[in-house]
């Protein structure tokens, strides 16, 4: 196969400019290459490690034709940039993954009847076109979770309904944030006995490296922690790689993917949600691989070889959520972390502290899990004690 190599010295494009987009840049700029950022919100911290910065709206075509005579290749922080943007740009320039493979996973009811059609287990699901659907499709089987199709992350865009008494309230709710052809999707809530999620780096060459299997805890929808190596047997593991690379090649992916998937009792899997980008929960690669997720994302955008995927360490990665991050940052707490061996702090330079919004994460390393995970349990029960 014939691929197009970008060298070191060209400029890369970036869509969305949060901590993604700014991990992104800072590992393209170590490989020698430019970066140009385009994210509407002028704080947006990626902007500030940036070659070339764009804030204006995705829909200025003033904007999009500069942007596409910059860069050599283009690619996104999150799934929810414009998937018609991304069609124009590839028009002129790769777009790693491409509009078609965004268009799929950013509608959770395409990504799911996409996967289900391949032979790939998930969820069972149903669709509502309507709130007035809802106590139809929701009878008899409780309890279940109600989404958005679209636009959902971090736990918005989610109802739990444990009874039929529940559903004219998510009804109500649902009518309240709906727009013009809003679609819900409708799922079984699942008795999982524990949440993972696995990097699957595919190449221009179709070339794939798969990273090892995490273990994930959420808190409000929002991931708290992620364990690697996940505590799992080796069958559960190899089942997790091979399910997540026979979804990226049926997608015929191109970049850096998160499957999310459910261990169910009895060792069975199912996909919950796939990302095609660099997750949350791989910023563990940053400090405990020998190649980061995001130095893969450069590689694979740019037509380079993909790099290994070898885990120098047990680790535990610890989000820093809302005014965590102040608490982490400021005598005692503070000093315990920058004592404590195998401690690395990572601050995304957001300027406004909000709940539930992701502010930083601190990766704990171990010659072993657990070791790891005592590290990271010792420091948060330190900060849960320094709150007022």
């Amino acid at each position: 196969m014939n691929v197009t190599v970008i060298d070191p010295g060209a400029t890369l494009g970036v869509l969305g400019g949060g901590q993604l987009g700014a991990m992104f840049a800072t590992a393209g700029r170590r490989m020698g290459y430019a970066i140009a950022v385009w994210d509407p919100d002028p704080e947006a911290p990626a902007h500030r490690l940036a070659d070339y910065s764009f804030t204006a709206p995705f829909t200025d075509l003033d904007a999009r034709k500069k942007f596409v005579q910059l860069v050599r290749a283009v690619t996104y922080e999150w799934e929810n940039v414009p998937a018609d943007l991304c069609e124009q740009l590839e028009r002129e320039v790769p777009v790693r993954p491409s509009s078609r493979v965004l268009r799929v996973i950013q509608d959770r009811i395409e990504q799911k009847t996409f996967l289900r059609a391949r032979g790939l287990a998930v969820p069972k699901f149903s669709v509502l076109a309507s709130p007035e659907e809802l106590n139809r499709e929701a009878a008899p089987a409780f309890p279940l979770v109600c989404k958005t199709a679209t636009s959902g992350y971090d736990g918005k865009g989610q109802w739990k309904i444990s009874r039929a008494e529940d559903c004219a309230a998510v009804a109500q709710e649902l009518r309240r944030t709906m727009r013009p052809g809003s679609r819900w999707i409708l799922e079984e809530w699942l008795p999982f006995e524990r949440e993972v999620s696995i990097l699957v780096v595919r190449g221009a060459d179709g070339a794939t490296r798969t990273y090892p299997l995490v273990e994930n805890v959420h808190e409000d929808g929002i991931l708290r922690q992620t364990t690697v190596p996940a505590d799992v047997p080796v069958t559960v593991a190899e089942q997790a790689a091979t399910m997540a690379r026979e979804a990226v090649v049926a997608l015929d992916g191109l970049g850096v993917f998160c499957v999310e998937l459910f261990l169910m009792p009895g060792g069975r899997l199912l996909i919950n949600e796939i990302a095609p980008r660099p997750h949350n929960s791989g910023h563990y690669t940053l400090d405990a691989c020998t190649v980061s997720q995001f130095e893969q994302q450069v590689r694979a955008l740019c037509g380079l070889p993909l790099g290994e995927v070898r885990l120098l360490s047990s680790a535990v990665m610890l989000n820093l959520i809302g005014d965590d991050v102040l608490l982490a940052t400021t005598s005692p707490a503070a000093h315990d972390l920058f004592r404590e061996p195998g401690a690395v702090v990572h601050l995304y330079g957001k300027r406004v502290t909000r709940p539930k919004r992701k502010m930083g994460h601190i990766s704990f390393l171990a010659p072993t899990s657990a070791e790891a995970l005592a590290k990271a349990s010792a420091f948060r029960a330190r900060l849960l004690s320094t709150r007022p």
